[in-house]
């Protein structure tokens, strides 16, 4: 009894969590594309954020900027 028990939770749980894989729909990306779905509202505030923190990290890129710092760029 244990046994099946088991396998039917474990069968429930699979059957659940197939919905978060599936991509959003052409008419659900509109709710996703809004001003408050991103990442910084305030790009003042973020560009004051990098320079605060390559003053004190003496750090810079990591904020979209392409190459890694191998050289290969």
């Amino acid at each position: 009894m244990s046994r099946a028990l088991r396998l039917a939770a474990l069968a429930g749980a699979a059957l659940l969590c197939t919905g978060c894989i599936s991509p959003p729909k052409p008419w659900e990306k509109g709710e996703l594309a809004k001003p408050a779905m991103t990442m910084g509202r305030d790009p003042l505030g973020e560009r004051f954020d990098q320079h605060i923190a390559s003053s004190k990290e003496a750090a810079s890129g990591g904020y979209g900027v392409g190459g890694g710092g191998c050289g290969c760029n």
